[in-house]
């Protein structure tokens, strides 16, 4: 099963599932859309890059109700549910792609550049390079945004985000069925990498401000800012 098939057999319950399962949910996506640089009335133009369901696009919407999207995924029964959410909305394109190599015609930059719970899923070189292919994508001015897992830096503390976790889960009354389909993707699709070495790699591409800038157990808001 590719991590788009697995993916796409979440589109029923993905949404309500990121609600319970995301330490601070309100609070991660709160954050990353207010660190756009840009005024409610403008009419922005962001790139999300494993948009699944729109739902970073959709909290971008809320604040931005003029922006232009673009979305892009290998899953495409999630933008399917995507293309529901924006019905009628022709600001909106969707893109059926693998964004590590992305291309997109004519070439395009963005005043964001957004991504949430998917980076994570690449190997850490694939990361790095990604992080260098997105300062291409982001205007001068403008920056990337991307709510993503954090590996804790020992043991200890990946014990910690672990048994922390399932206790928030299950105290939000998340069926064990769910919690387990949960685990398994986990297990399988999950490279999460440590907070040092993902600042480390978007100073690296190009970002002059570089930061995570919100952050709840295992999962955090990391901030790039291209200069101008």
């Amino acid at each position: 099963m590719t991590i788009g098939d697995a993916f796409n057999a979440t589109v029923d319950y993905y949404d309500d599932w990121m609600r319970i399962a995301l330490p601070g949910y309100a609070d991660l996506f709160g954050t990353a859309t207010e660190l756009i640089p840009a005024v409610p009335e403008e009419a922005i133009e962001v790139l999300d890059l494993g948009a699944g369901t729109g739902l970073f696009a959709w909290h971008v919407r809320q604040h931005f109700p003029h922006s232009r999207l673009v979305l892009v995924d290998v899953a495409d029964r999630m933008l399917e549910v995507a293309r529901a959410r924006f019905t009628g909305d022709e600001s909106v394109e969707y893109l059926i792609a693998d964004y590590r190599t992305i291309e997109l015609e004519p070439v395009r930059q963005f005043d964001a550049v957004v991504s949430s719970l998917s980076i994570h899923h690449l190997e850490d070189e694939e990361k790095a390079d990604l992080f260098r292919h997105v300062f291409d994508l982001v205007r001068p001015g403008g920056v990337f945004l991307n709510i993503d897992q954090i590996r804790g830096q020992t043991a200890a503390v990946r014990d910690l985000y672990w048994t922390s976790w399932l206790a928030r889960v299950r105290r939000a009354g998340a069926p064990e069925a769910r919690i387990a389909e949960s685990i398994e993707r986990r297990q399988k699709y999950d490279r999460d990498a440590l907070l040092a070495d993902q600042l480390r790699w978007l100073h690296e591409a190009g970002f002059e401000d570089a930061d995570c800038v919100y952050k709840n157990y295992f999962v955090g808001v990391f901030y790039g800012r291209k200069g101008s």
